[in-house]
């Protein structure tokens, strides 16, 4: 399955072989410019030997994604994929209308951008039909999908409707065939009138669609659209001061009653994106210890029986899972790559539940005889012993490379547990709450889906699948401590019970000493979670070709080099110990962009372009091996150079070659380009820095969406809300601002407009700011402005 918006290839999911109902279970997190129209899936029938067929589609546009906050949720019906519906592009227009007696319609048609590729060659023949009462003109252009025409038509508007439509359409000519249509655009001139003259570029719609028959499948897919305005990092200073103080050394054992409001009003739906957002945020304080020191002790003041302890999904539950996987997905990888490379290289076929053993799967003897039923639980026992022996020893060994944050985290949940449940009947229970994290939330569901933790590009066939999962329950009964609830459920799993009790004797020693370790002497928490979280660090074989100045490409032009993107620069060299040959300074990069197909016969080509000492600008092209790898590369680089100030705003999609280019067939090298660049189309990854200034935006439109019900709970709890609405009032000032403020107002201005509005605000009764709070607002946002 892939994924477009308009005419941009996001990602493709995973091939599930061999069935009518695949699963994907694949979540993506993307950022979309603000002006993208539709998001659509493609399912396709993947053919090793020809192109892939397409099966059908899912479009969904902004516009229905906007009206559903909370998120789509459900399956959806795949549509035919019809030629006159798969429109994109924008076209150029001015339309005007002059005179008095006679009163003339002139339709100035000036370019188009980004059309759709119909013809074998990638590009198309583009021509522009102008429709008005009955009266028809048309002009062509060849072999580009960014034609500039140029042209002007006229039509008399005295004798015709007032409701009659101009309509400007987009075609592909072709001299054999049926021509393509490419999109059009329709204008009320009764409305033109009024305003004498419009002009700008249209985005081009299909033409009616036509309702397929029959049923193509459905498709399940979960979407949410989040639009929102990331203002400068001193907005949100209150905010982060006043949480950060709630989670402080200067609490002196009082309860932080702000931590407790939030974990009160935070609903189930909720719950896991609030808790990702708070880690990220204390992360980037440097107080994530601290943080979660808070709701371990929440959590624990609300238990009263250890067996229950972190089995919920509460807020101290989610923290500590988000924190595993934002601050321990290095070492992950690195505990669990070398085994989970191993079980899907052998492919061997395990199985120890006997009501599905499948003798056929299991193969033959050396003699050709077919394996007995017990023969293939001694041999599947063997293999997973082997599994799990070789994943504990790795557990063992990573006490010495564990990240400290991780250590820490750990250490303090030990003790707080420690602490609330000194008896000896329950001395088990330390040892379980870090095991409950350690391996029930973090290694055992990597084991089970090692794609959703990106330790594999591809999900696991069905034979791989199954002894992941047996090795998963391998390493869950072993994180419970307990080896008798297991067998008396699974009596099959029985074969691994001597293991299973060795690997609880290792897995409790390995805990005493990571929780023993002394982290004193250690680097500060924020600099190390900023080496270890904030890597954007990207290699791999990549075929290169590098031009200067836009020079003449050469044939085959592509070599094979590795490619290391670090903090400041793009390196590559013939191999991946050798002497980097070049460097490109990641500051010089102007714009990171795809490369049209039939530029050099792969969809899966992009192009760095950088500005050298002298001005001049180079060109690098990079061969991807297949459209994912094509997108993080591409959003890797994008993110590695958001701050880059000296950017491009339009480039060339094409190459320039011979004496043209050949996206829009302009003979001037030095043309600025004829397509706008995609600086923020990115892919959200796990390896992605932390972005304080978006955390903050985030917990704040939380924070604003439950008010009502903090103010509620905090009755019991003292003076928390009345701070807390001064901090989100003064954010909230600054994005209606943003939003509605004329840009030559004073900052006296601008407060009184943002007082009228509260006013008028308070007088529908929606939101339950507290007066005192409007005049601190407006006092601290002055300055602010200023």
């Amino acid at each position: 399955m892939g994924t477009s918006i308009d005419y941009c290839v996001l990602f493709m999911t995973a091939t599930i072989w061999k069935t009518l109902s695949p699963f994907w279970g694949e979540e993506y997190n993307v950022h979309l410019p603000p002006s993208f129209h539709t998001i659509s899936f493609h399912v396709l029938d993947e053919d090793s030997l020809s192109r892939d067929d397409v099966i059908g589609k899912v479009s969904i546009n902004k516009e229905a994604l906007a009206a559903k906050p909370q998120g789509l949720d459900g399956w959806v019906n795949l549509t035919e994929i019809d030629p006159d519906e798969e429109v994109q592009g924008e076209i150029h227009l001015q339309i005007s209308v002059l005179g008095d007696v006679p009163r003339i319609l002139r339709c100035q048609v000036l370019e188009a951008r980004d059309l759709a590729k119909k013809d074998r060659n990638g590009a198309s023949d583009p021509f522009v039909r102008v429709r008005y009462n009955g009266k028809t003109h048309e002009s062509v252009v060849k072999k580009s999908c960014y034609p500039r025409w140029n042209e002007s038509f006229e039509f008399e508007l005295d004798d015709a409707p007032l409701d009659t439509p101009l309509s400007v359409e987009v075609w592909d000519w072709d001299l054999v065939s049926k021509n393509d249509f490419l999109g059009k655009v329709l204008f009320n001139i009764h409305r033109l009138q009024s305003a004498h003259q419009e002009e700008g570029w249209f985005r081009l719609v299909p033409d009616k669609p036509k309702h397929s028959q029959g049923t193509l499948g459905s498709l399940r897919l979960q979407l949410r659209l989040r639009d929102e305005t990331v203002l400068p990092s001193g907005h949100y200073q209150p905010l982060t001061e006043l949480l950060c103080q709630s989670v402080g050394p200067h609490l002196n054992g009082n309860w932080p009653d702000l931590i407790m409001l939030i974990d009160e009003t935070t609903t189930a739906e909720s719950r896991q994106e609030v808790a990702s957002n708070l880690v990220k945020l204390f992360l980037g304080q440097g107080l994530a210890k601290e943080f979660l020191d808070v709701l371990f002790k929440l959590e624990l003041d609300k238990t009263s029986e250890p067996n229950t302890l972190f089995r919920s999904n509460s807020l101290a539950s989610k923290s500590m899972e988000s924190f595993l996987k934002v601050a321990g997905m290095q070492y992950l990888h690195r505990l669990l790559g070398p085994l989970i490379n191993r079980i899907f290289e052998e492919k061997k076929y395990v199985e120890l539940d006997p009501n599905k053993v499948e003798l056929k799967e299991a193969g033959c003897t050396g003699l050709h005889r077919v394996h007995t039923e017990a023969e293939v639980i001694q041999q599947s026992t063997s293999l997973l012993q082997s599994y799990l022996s070789e994943l504990l020893h790795a557990i063992v060994q990573s006490a010495s490379y564990c990240p400290v944050a991780l250590c820490q985290a750990f250490q303090q949940l030990y003790q707080c547990v420690n602490k609330r449940f000194p008896e000896p009947e329950y001395r088990k229970v330390k040892f379980i709450a870090v095991t409950s994290f350690l391996c029930l939330r973090f290694i055992s569901p990597a084991i089970m889906s090692p794609k959703l933790f990106h330790l594999r590009e591809k999900h696991a066939d069905a034979r791989t699948s199954r002894t992941l999962l047996l090795l998963a329950k391998a390493i869950q009964t072993i994180g419970n401590l307990d080896t008798l609830t297991c067998c008396s459920k699974e009596p099959w799993m029985g074969p691994l019970q001597p293991a299973i009790q060795l690997g609880i004797t290792q897995l409790k020693d390995f805990i005493s000493r990571l929780v023993s370790c002394d982290n004193s002497e250690d680097l500060g928490l924020q600099q190390r979670m900023s080496l270890q979280c904030g890597s954007m660090e990207k290699e791999g074989f990549i075929l290169l070709h590098k031009t200067k100045d836009k020079s003449m490409l050469m044939t085959s032009p592509f070599k094979k080099y590795y490619v290391t993107l670090s903090k400041d620069t793009l390196s590559y060299a013939r191999t991946q110990h050798s002497k980097k040959s070049s460097f490109i300074s990641l500051p010089r990069i102007r714009a990171v962009e795809k490369v049209e197909e039939k530029s050099f016969g792969s969809a899966n080509v992009m192009q760095i372009i950088s500005s050298r000492d002298n001005g001049l600008v180079e060109t690098l092209y990079l061969d991807c091996k297949s459209v994912n790898e094509l997108n993080q590369w591409l959003s890797a680089l994008r993110k590695a150079c958001s701050h880059n100030t000296d950017t491009m705003s339009s480039y060339h999609p094409g190459i320039y070659k011979g004496d043209r280019w050949s996206c829009c067939h302009q003979k001037d090298k030095a043309d600025p380009g004829c397509d706008k660049t995609k600086h923020g189309v990115t892919l959200q990854e796990w390896y992605d820095p932390l972005d304080p200034d978006l955390e903050s935006q985030l917990i704040y439109r939380h924070l604003i969406g439950v008010r009502q019900a903090m103010r509620y709970s905090s009755q019991h709890i003292g003076e928390t809300y009345i701070p807390l609405v001064s901090a989100l009032d003064q954010a909230c000032l600054a994005q209606w601002i943003q939003w509605n403020s004329p840009k030559s107002a004073s900052p006296t201005h601008l407060a009184l407009l943002w007082l009228n509005q509260l006013l008028k605000v308070f007088e529908r009764k929606q939101i339950l700011f507290e007066p005192k709070s409007v005049h601190r607002c407006i006092a601290g946002s002055c300055v602010l402005v200023l």
